[in-house]
């Protein structure tokens, strides 16, 4: 990541070597309180091995931001109140709809140079095709993790299979107890759907799993092209280390309803209502359910 005031336009060097930003004779020109830059790159590493296929154009296996997937990638470290300025240049075969939570930006700057303000509108996704560099911009207004990712899904995955059979509802349990006879780490997926979190099993040299990094609250179940946006009321100006999970004040989670409130929140709105109705009128209803289509 390019973390320093850059408020030029960013010209995007098509090679190996990264991202080329111009620095402004005027700091103030187009100024921001954070900047970031992301080279989205693909790749398809066979598992196991040690050769890339380099003709490949379509079928990557391989999603990165700046060569690296989640969870071993910097999160974006901001404070409350910056004005932050997010680049992205597209490096792979494929157009990549590029999507923050939490907060509405506008795209201020492509390769033809910045936007002008009177043709902006407030998004949470720009789609960056291939070659194409977007700047965003957005300030910080609300506290908490927010994930930045591709909003392509098997780019938030990793060392995806291709020509995978559907296996769901098939009952494995006999085949899956004789290859492991042959193949002692085997074990049958896919046979329910669902989520893969937390599901753990050898992999091959050279290669990376679907899916890893544990959060407040579990498994996050992402790889590839996935970061967090990290708000926070205390983070220094200029610093960027990262300030770890964020601590939601009391009360202000969500929690599975049992039937009846936990103690502590019986005192509070949480789990019930926020704004009950005032003056309910003692209406009784009933209710008919139609024989045919003439009584809707």
């Amino acid at each position: 990541m390019y973390h320093p005031h850059a408020d030029e336009m960013a010209q995007m060097a098509m090679g190996m070597m990264g991202f080329w930003v111009t620095h402004p004779k005027d700091p103030s020109l187009h100024a921001v309180d954070r900047d970031f830059v992301f080279l989205l790159n693909a790749y398809d590493v066979a598992p196991g091995s040690y050769t890339p296929k380099i003709n490949t154009m379509l079928d990557f296996n391989l999603w990165t931001f700046n060569s690296r997937v989640f969870p071993g990638i910097d999160s974006m470290p901001v404070r409350q109140g910056d004005k932050v300025r997010i680049r992205v240049g597209n490096l792979t075969m494929t157009n990549h709809p590029i999507h923050v939570h939490g907060h509405e930006f506008f795209v201020t700057g492509t390769d033809g140079g910045w936007t002008p303000p009177a043709s902006r509108w407030p998004e949470v996704t720009t789609d960056i095709a291939v070659g194409q560099m977007r700047a965003i911009e957005f300030v910080a207004t609300d506290l908490g993790d927010w994930a930045f990712h591709c909003h392509k899904s098997h780019h938030t995955m990793n060392a995806m299979g291709h020509d995978v059979p559907t296996m769901i509802g098939v009952d494995q349990r006999g085949v899956a107890e004789k290859i492991n006879k042959i193949v002692p780490d085997y074990m049958s997926m896919g046979d329910k759907g669902g989520s893969m979190g937390g599901m753990e099993m050898p992999i091959p040299e050279n290669t990376l799993p679907m899916m890893s990094g544990d959060g407040p609250f579990g498994g996050v179940e992402m790889g590839g092209m996935f970061t967090v946006l990290k708000v926070r009321k205390d983070q220094k100006r200029g610093d960027y280390s990262d300030p770890g999970w964020y601590k939601h004040p009391a009360g202000t989670l969500a929690y599975e309803w049992t039937g009846n409130l936990p103690e502590p929140e019986r005192s509070t709105s949480a789990g019930g209502q926020s704004m009950p109705a005032m003056n309910m009128p003692n209406v009784e209803m009933t209710v008919r359910k139609p024989s045919g289509h003439g009584e809707h």
